[in-house]
């Protein structure tokens, strides 16, 4: 899995929220442009809550405890399939994010 092949998609519950298609990669780093369905409008405060804490530079268990319900409710699926753990911004039409095949602590 190259991490750059076409598509990335965001998913929950099997349906689609959104669609990252990758412009940069930047070692672990992809970035890309997100194409949202209408269903992401139900986690986009997720996502606004990490930002403000991103800006705000905050690291701490505030961050973690706002990115919590994304990787719990939402998967990451790369062209080749899901992918196992990953860290996923979204700022309007622009994504950032890494990923791994291996689960966290594995």
């Amino acid at each position: 899995m190259t991490g750059n092949d076409g598509g990335w998609r965001l998913m929950r519950r099997g349906a689609l929220l959104g669609t990252i298609t990758i412009t940069e990669a930047d070692f672990p780093w992809l970035r890309g442009r997100f194409t949202p369905e209408p269903a992401f409008a139900e986690v986009r405060p997720w996502f606004e809550a990490v930002l403000a804490l991103l800006e705000a530079e905050v690291h701490d268990e505030r961050f973690d405890a706002a990115y919590e319900p994304i990787p719990q409710a939402l998967a990451l699926v790369s062209p080749n399939g899901p992918v196992a753990d990953f860290l996923l911004h979204i700022d309007g039409e622009e994504a950032w994010f890494r990923w791994s095949d291996e689960p966290p602590g594995a």
